[in-house]
């Protein structure tokens, strides 16, 4: 099968399986195992900030970031589509005690003019605004990339009102292909990044927070209360250690092929993509002039050796990575243009 359901679905490189096999151990509980340790000072240092801390999942990491930055009763500004909102099982509320004020932006893209009109002081009558959440690159708009001087902008607005801001990065090395520039240009101002090294770096599991070392050391408990306190956790550090240093280097490829499935998709009738928008290795893409939906479309995919996910109604999305080669991606364009044509020819 091809799988193009996401970047969550790669298998650990052979470099990897070596480095897991052979990676030297303690308790992380402890803080004495060397391979994790090596793996929060390295992440903390490409991501220019002062600690890190080894999670389970990004939805773990995302948590424990919304924990550090608010107090219950809080509200957490967000875009309407992003995956702590949508995702992530209402962890805001019950682990945080907090209410999402979630904001729809063009291209998931949120910018400083939006937000401060949503902003909430302390007051009587309403929760105040605790915390401002930013995703990029953004899942569900299609794997868009948040400009620099976006993030800058709203940083130094949100930090101007005494707010801290914290970036889901599940994908931020992606951003940071798109844009050319070194991860640590992109999370400069913000106060914490979560980042995950099982999508598209390729890791087989883990994410990475990174921020304060205060913030670290507080985040350790509680991701502890979450059931996050691993032991000989260096057998997942080190696939994790490849993954920040070597795989952000093939993050192009992906993309290329993510607008090589675009532009194709694009010539198809019954499809409706912009390829102009396909930034990274996430494509989303309309259906609906086929006549089926996208639980349709997807049923036929898996019967042709290719799989996608419906994302909504008509909607489909496909993710490029590296387990799915050009040739793979040719394959799959092929089952789309088979698809539509014949639901065409049976529509006449």
């Amino acid at each position: 099968m091809i799988d193009l359901r996401s970047d969550t679905v790669t298998k650990p490189t052979a470099a990897m399986r070596r480095a897991m096999s052979e990676a030297e151990v303690g308790d992380d509980v402890y803080q004495e195992d060397p391979t994790v340790n090596r793996l929060e000072a390295r992440a903390a240092e490409i991501l220019g900030k002062e600690a890190g801390l080894l999670v389970p999942t990004g939805t773990m990491g995302n948590t424990i970031a919304i924990k550090l930055h608010t107090q219950h009763g809080e509200e957490v500004i967000c875009e309407s589509r992003c995956h702590i909102l949508n995702y992530e099982l209402a962890m805001m509320g019950w682990f945080s005690g907090c209410l999402a004020r979630p904001i729809f932006a063009e291209g998931g893209v949120l910018r400083w003019q939006q937000i401060q009109k949503e902003i909430r002081p302390l007051g009587p009558h309403w929760a105040p605004t605790g915390l401002i959440e930013i995703e990029n690159t953004h899942n569900m708009a299609g794997g868009t990339v948040t400009p620099i001087s976006e993030i800058e902008a709203l940083c130094d607005g949100a930090h101007e009102r005494g707010l801290p801001v914290h970036m889901d990065g599940a994908r931020v090395f992606n951003a940071a292909a798109a844009l050319g520039r070194p991860v640590s240009d992109i999370v400069r101002k913000v106060d914490s990044v979560m980042f995950c090294l099982s999508k598209a770096l390729g890791a087989p599991a883990g994410s990475m927070l990174v921020g304060t070392q205060e913030a670290m050391d507080r985040g350790r408990l509680y991701r502890k209360r979450l059931g996050g306190g691993m032991r000989q956790a260096g057998v997942l550090a080190a696939p994790g250690l490849i993954a920040l240093e070597e795989m952000p280097k093939r993050l192009h490829e992906d993309h290329a092929n993510a607008r090589f499935l675009a532009e194709g998709l694009s010539k198809i009738e019954g499809i409706r993509i912009e390829p102009a928008k396909v930034e990274t290795n996430i494509l989303i893409f309309d259906v609906a002039g086929s006549g089926l939906t996208g639980a349709e479309f997807s049923a036929a995919l898996k019967q042709r050796g290719v799989l996608a996910n419906a994302v909504a109604g008509t909607l489909m999305r496909m993710v490029t990575h590296y387990d799915v080669s050009h040739a793979e991606c040719q394959t799959a364009l092929g089952a789309c243009e088979e698809i539509a044509r014949a639901r065409a020819a049976a529509s006449r």
